[in-house]
């Protein structure tokens, strides 16, 4: 029997935008938490030094449905798989409209977790495995971990970049709605073992994201997808933590924006500011009666920001032709 465990809550004004869409930061935030419960719950099933699991990268996400203020948000999770140092959680995300009774599919995530000794929260422990009900659903899992072990490998790259300021940008550009949220982690931020929890890095990130999405099309705008997002390393209370956000490409009707969050322990001279997280959001402008409307196109000026775009184009006819059922793009 593989390990579940469910939350839910109401949402309120102060989750949503002003056109009462509830934030995507806020829905990743409840799936974390209802990861994070789940995999420390299991990681301490067994005797032996007690931890605390701590978010390592959540898969691609869409958000299939808008969730608004007043509906009820349950989250489901599911541990299913387990490698001798990490968790897999399957995490679904059911809005309910408590006056109708109408409920609906919102979100679907994967998230991997690792635990940390209490005692040390540097030092990785083991895992205690789950029982399968099929042997299929292993191999399955493995499949999955090694290709999520190997996609976080390759986004190392991004690592030593940042987001610059330019000085009277042009309208459409990239340096026209970049923006930067600067943030001190605070004790309400961290887990009770001193590290900010993921899904609070995961609501910044969405909030920055947001920004941008905004200022480039100027109308309001809803969270479509989140591209995996990598946790190169744990932000300690005390922290200060920048996350930069800058717009990558834009078709007809969606905007991506790359979010890097970098951590600089201020009150410890002995460490440099690092990258601490780094992932894609994709965004889509909405009119009011939240139809699709056109976004205008990004003007990219400089090498590196034509790149960025060719590459977040690849990545948009990869995954268009992904949801047309097919593996490869066509032609």
């Amino acid at each position: 029997m593989l390990s579940r465990g469910s939350t839910y809550g109401i949402m309120r004004p102060d989750d949503a935008n002003v056109a009462g869409n509830v934030h995507g930061g806020t829905i990743l935030k409840m799936i974390e938490e209802a990861g994070a419960i789940i995999s420390t719950r299991h990681c301490n099933s067994q005797n032996g030094e007690r931890c605390v699991a701590a978010l390592a990268r959540v898969e691609r996400t869409d958000f299939l449905s808008p969730m608004c203020i007043g509906e009820v948000a349950h989250v489901s999770a599911e541990i299913t798989y387990t490698s001798k140092h990490s968790v897999e959680v399957q995490v679904h995300v059911m809005s309910e409209n408590i006056l109708t009774g109408t409920k609906k599919l919102t979100n679907k995530a994967t998230l991997w977790y690792v635990p940390l000794s209490l005692k040390n929260v540097d030092k990785v422990l083991e895992v205690p495995p789950i029982v399968y009900s099929r042997q299929e659903l292993e191999e399955e899992g493995r499949k999955r971990y090694e290709a999520q072990k190997l996609q976080r490998m390759e986004t190392t790259w991004r690592n030593g970049d940042m987001v610059q300021p330019v000085a009277n940008p042009e309208p459409n550009t990239v340096s026209y709605s970049q923006s930067s949220l600067i943030h001190l982690v605070g004790p309400s931020d961290c887990t009770l073992h001193g590290f900010v929890h993921g899904g609070v890095t995961m609501k910044l990130m969405d909030e920055v994201a947001g920004i941008v999405a905004a200022r480039h099309c100027k109308t309001n705008i809803v969270t479509a997808s989140v591209d995996a997002i990598n946790f190169h390393d744990k932000i300690r209370k005390g922290c200060v933590v920048t996350i930069s956000g800058r717009m990558t490409f834009t078709s007809n009707k969606s905007m991506e924006i790359e979010v890097l969050v970098d951590a600089d322990p201020v009150v410890d001279n002995s460490q440099k500011r690092y990258r601490a997280a780094s992932a894609f959001f994709t965004y889509v402008s909405l009119n009011q009666e939240g139809k699709p409307l056109p976004v205008p196109q990004l003007v990219p000026e400089t090498e590196d920001e034509k790149k960025r775009f060719e590459d977040g184009k690849g990545r948009y006819v990869q995954m268009k032709a992904k949801r047309q059922g097919h593996t490869e793009p066509q032609p």
